[in-house]
């Protein structure tokens, strides 16, 4: 079962969409829990009830790339991927606990079809190195591709704009810089 689903290569490593280019991967001894919530029955639901929480744990491997965090899990998990667009990380917590290695908390938007829910939860650990720095790349990359995306969006808002026409009535000529017609009760 894919998660928000991603393409894998036989390697099982993710298939980069257009223009994607990759951060930083760790390869080994990365942990991923996820809490997915119950989410209410639909209408044509045949399965009845809400279906009830699911957690789900696995090992793999992490991919941050420019437009997402990529979860790949070792053979035999509970699942056999993630993809999280970076705008989709909803919030996040650098965890440091007293007893226990740290951890990065985060709170996922789902993909329609992905098969996760509103209020999606997730931690990331790693087995065998530090967190702090893979935190701070994912937060520079996520600010950033947050930013893009409004940038985008607001671009799309962007009226038209065309060359006024030659003759418009709206538009003055000028004449060694000063206008020929002089505005309403403009005495020379």
């Amino acid at each position: 079962m894919a998660l928000n689903w991603t393409m894998l290569s036989p390697n099982r490593s993710p298939v980069p969409l257009p223009n994607e280019m990759t951060i930083t991967n760790i390869d080994s001894g990365a942990e991923l829990s996820l809490t997915i919530p119950a989410t209410a029955p639909t209408g044509n639901s045949s399965a009845g009830g809400s279906g009830g929480s699911r957690k789900l744990k696995a090992l793999g491997k992490i991919w941050l790339t420019d437009q997402r965090l990529i979860f790949a899990a070792d053979a035999g998990a509970s699942f056999e991927s993630l993809s999280v667009p970076l705008y989709a990380v909803l919030s996040t917590k650098f965890e440091q606990p007293t007893f226990g290695a740290n951890y990065l908390a985060f709170e996922i938007k789902p993909s329609d079809g992905g098969g996760l829910s509103d209020g999606t939860k997730a931690e990331l650990r790693f087995k065998d190195r530090a967190m702090f720095e893979f935190v701070s790349l994912l937060e520079k990359t996520r600010e950033r591709a947050i930013y893009m995306k409004r940038q985008a969006a607001e671009d799309d808002d962007l009226p038209t704009y065309t060359s006024p026409a030659e003759s418009s009535s709206a538009y003055q000529s000028l004449s060694m810089g000063a206008p020929v017609d002089n505005p309403p009760g403009y005495n020379a």
